[in-house]
């Protein structure tokens, strides 16, 4: 089987290709994906987080697979519960992390990845395994990016005895430093002859349960053993020539991504220079229509999107939205088959599952889970997210595309999908032009657009930041294109992106 992937660090592209080299499908290649990106990428993602897979088998419509965290079907009292807060130091600002036992959610990725390996994957488990099995035996060096994150993060993985014993050395001690993983290694080949059962049934279960009861976290059994992998029609609409489909509701990022794909439908790009003082404000104006429906219900031009908005009103209502820290993967085979993958593990909670080497997700700190005050989050809950994988195609072309990136990773997706589709852009081109990015009244802006154009943008926003250089801030737009030929496309480099094809 021929096909391609992009993702956010070498071994976890490696990976993929590995399977297509045994006659794996794009289905076989995000999932090899996902467990090496869970050794690779350990701070943005981990066997103890949740994600959302876009799958479009060939001649078939898109299927999203929603297995992103649930809140536990019981809080203990806030007295009762660890749960405190660390600073992470990025430099030129810091920001408050929430971590602990008492902010760990229900974890989805195992069975997720287990899950839709059922459905979808046409090689054994064990054989998509083999690859992050190996890299966590082995060891893999700490790259640039990861090095980076990692010093970003330090406080949460020196929290407890365990995260330090574990990323205290190696992971921590920068670049090039070689990062083993034996325990994971173990539990991943657990994993491949044994799928989920011990996860959410047995052993591991067990132990999640004892390590909450006794470290102040909030799960039970039953958390575990009735989690559930949630299949979604995916969200889809016409843009141009092409069909799109993401992450629909109760997720956010799909959503907010159609509105503003159906507020630039409405503009004509065909005599539009791109980078232009009138593309610029066109799109500027679109991300501020688009923050401003969503957050005050003020209602844009035309029915359609007044629909629009109504819909995603609804539909998130009572499911509160996670922004945190995410890694993305794109895959397509030579058949036709279609994979956008995102994942998310937030910062990480310090809590490992004890004898696993699976840090555990923090998804209970995000603000936003708890408008009235922490540790008040409504149980039994799907969380809602902005992670939007997404698919787009017209007669000739496929396109798997999604972004890590919190909120930024909307307007970066939306941004490359234009360059792509309105201004025919390679994808290398797409992915490493300039972006910008509009929120609470700020318009963030990478560097490289015609000076005359941004005088007369800025001149409509007065306020912004205008960066120094491109930065992970803007998301990390991975990008595989097919046009029943050729494989092109683009890791982003804002993110440590890697592009390959076999």
């Amino acid at each position: 089987m021929r096909g391609a992937v992009a993702a956010g660090h070498p071994n976890t592209a490696e990976a993929a290709i590995r399977m297509y080299q045994l006659g794996g499908n794009a289905f076989d290649a995000v999932l090899a994906g996902l467990a090496a990106a869970c050794v690779v990428e350990p701070v943005l993602t981990s066997l103890g987080g949740g994600g959302f897979l876009l799958a479009r088998p060939a001649d078939h419509e898109p299927l999203l697979y929603d297995f992103f965290v649930q809140t536990p079907r019981q809080r203990r009292a806030a007295h009762d519960s660890a749960f405190y807060p660390v600073i992470a130091d990025f430099g030129t600002a810091q920001q408050e992390f929430h971590i602990g036992a008492g902010s760990i959610a229900t974890p989805g990725t195992v069975r997720g990845l287990v899950s839709t390996h059922r459905r979808l994957g046409s090689l054994p488990l064990r054989e998509i395994l083999a690859p992050a099995i190996e890299y966590a035996r082995d060891g893999v060096p700490i790259n640039a990016l990861q090095g980076y994150i990692f010093s970003i993060v330090a406080p949460i993985y020196r929290a407890t005895p365990a995260a330090q014993a574990l990323y205290g050395g190696e992971a921590l001690a920068g670049t090039g430093a070689r990062f083993h993983q034996p325990q994971l290694a173990e539990m991943l080949a657990w994993l491949g002859e044994e799928g989920d059962a011990p996860f959410y049934h047995g052993e591991l279960a067990r132990r999640l349960v004892q390590h909450c009861a006794e470290h102040g976290g909030h799960l039970t059994l039953a958390d575990l053993e009735n989690y559930r992998v949630i299949e979604r029609q995916a969200l889809q609409n016409r843009y141009r020539a092409y069909q799109v489909a993401t992450n629909p509701a109760p997720s956010s990022g799909g959503i907010l991504i159609n509105f503003a794909l159906a507020a630039l439908n409405g503009q004509d790009l065909g005599a539009t220079v791109r980078g232009s003082a009138a593309h610029l404000k066109m799109l500027a104006h679109v991300m501020a229509q688009t923050n401003i429906a969503r957050q005050d219900g003020l209602l844009a031009r035309s029915q359609r999107h007044r629909q629009l908005m109504e819909a995603y009103r609804a539909a998130v209502a009572g499911h509160p939205v996670n922004h945190r820290g995410t890694t993305h993967i794109s895959a397509i085979d030579s058949a036709g088959n279609s994979a956008s993958l995102t994942l998310s593990n937030g910062e990480g909670s310090g809590e490992l599952l004890p004898g696993t080497g699976i840090m555990l997700n923090n998804m209970l700190g995000e603000e936003d889970l708890n408008p009235e005050g922490f540790n008040r989050w409504p149980c039994d809950v799907r969380v809602s997210s902005m992670m939007a994988p997404t698919l787009a195609e017209d007669h000739r072309h496929l396109i798997a595309i999604g972004s890590g990136g919190s909120n930024r990773l909307r307007t970066a997706i939306l941004q490359t999908l234009s360059n792509l589709i309105d201004f025919g852009m390679s994808p290398e081109q797409a992915v490493n032009a300039p972006r910008m990015h509009f929120e609470r009244g700020q318009l963030d802006i990478e560097p490289g657009f015609e000076e005359q154009a941004l005088r007369a943008l800025l001149s409509d926003f007065p306020e912004h930041r205008i960066w120094e250089s491109h930065n992970l801030f803007f998301g990390g737009t991975h990008t595989v294109c097919w046009d029943g030929k050729t494989f092109t496309g683009a890791g982003d480099p804002r993110r440590g992106g890697v592009f390959l094809h076999s």
